[in-house]
């Protein structure tokens, strides 16, 4: 879709209620996203209004999504998604076992931390953790190991949501699988995002395209680990 198709379907929420077209007091960048609406300060009511399949929460605001809320949610959609991504723990929009009580199991959730699981109605819950873990790591790898000569735009939108060639079938979106939907997960294994050649594909990197993509990006992997000998002398000095 186009630009302007795809900010059509995004709606934001701040402090002083729904970004709509009659507010005097939006900045530049939030204009795009506001909408012919009638004016509202009520988040339930917005969400009754426009319907939204996914909440995303950045308020700091522990609580903000409120058992209303995710009853509003639920009612909606099927599977409602809840991101609830304010860190601390304590700041989160509403807890995994919140989401998952007052969806009756039906809330697919991440934050913005690894929460445990979450046992209800018989069921066991697998809290999601959407933040930067899946992707800085890896762009961070790519560029250390090929010494790329910048970061552009395109190394996030193909680590994040996929692009052309080989790039497509390791990007982060494409490890998430339907299957595991019915275990209430969005992320993917973790140690499975490793593989990174966008930054020789674009051309950015400052050393030799290795022969074993594998093994070169695993000989950079810094691992936490001491030999024997190594402890010995340290406790003999």
């Amino acid at each position: 879709m186009s630009l302007t198709e795809a900010q059509a379907r995004v709606y934001m929420f701040d402090i002083n209620g729904l970004l709509e077209a009659s507010r005097a007091d939006l900045l530049d960048f939030q204009k795009p996203y506001a909408h012919q609406h009638a004016p509202t300060r009520d988040f339930v009511a917005a969400i009754e209004s426009v319907k939204p399949t996914t909440i995303i929460g950045v308020s700091t605001i522990g609580g903000a999504f409120n058992q209303k809320v995710i009853e509003a949610m639920a009612r909606i959609n099927e599977r409602p998604v809840i991101l609830a991504l304010s860190n601390p723990t304590e700041h989160a929009e509403c807890t995994p076992e919140q989401a998952y009580t007052w969806s009756k199991g039906k809330a697919i959730y991440a934050a913005g931390v690894q929460f445990e699981p979450v046992h209800y109605d018989g069921q066991t819950f697998l809290p999601g953790q959407a933040n930067n873990f899946y992707i800085f790591p890896a762009v961070g790898m790519a560029i250390f190991a090929t010494e790329a000569k910048r970061v552009t735009d395109e190394m996030f939108i193909e680590a994040g949501a996929g692009g052309s060639g080989s790039g497509c079938r390791r990007s982060c979106s494409n490890r998430v699988f339907c299957t595991r939907y019915s275990r209430t997960s969005l992320r993917p294994k973790s140690r499975q995002l490793h593989e990174w050649r966008t930054c020789l594909r674009l051309g950015l990197a400052r050393v030799p395209r290795p022969t074993d993509m594998v093994a070169f990006i695993r000989e950079h992997v810094y691992k936490p680990e001491y030999n024997n000998e190594a402890l010995r002398v340290g406790a003999a000095a």
